[in-house]
């Protein structure tokens, strides 16, 4: 692999984690801290959705984020070709 393959190879793979993590981040810390309140007079089976999000909501959302980047990485390492077989 040439080093600029390498190059955009690494660039895609941030681009990715940095949308990953910013939807982490305000899932995990928008939602479930900053913006607790107001989302508190929604409820969502029975309970209010701000503590939805702090109790359960987050970690729903981080073990989906996780098979995305999976699938986002599987997706990667063949367009670059460096999947394994």
């Amino acid at each position: 692999m040439t080093d600029e393959k390498r190059r955009a190879y690494w660039r895609k793979n941030l681009r990715f984690l940095l949308i990953l993590l910013s939807i982490w981040f305000l899932v995990s810390y928008v939602f479930g801290i900053f913006l607790v309140e107001p989302l508190n007079n929604i409820r969502v089976g029975g309970f209010k959705l701000g503590f939805w999000f702090a109790q359960q909501g987050s970690i729903y959302v981080f073990v989906v984020l996780i098979f995305l980047y999976v699938r986002w990485m599987n997706k990667l390492d063949k367009e670059f070709d460096v999947d394994e077989i």
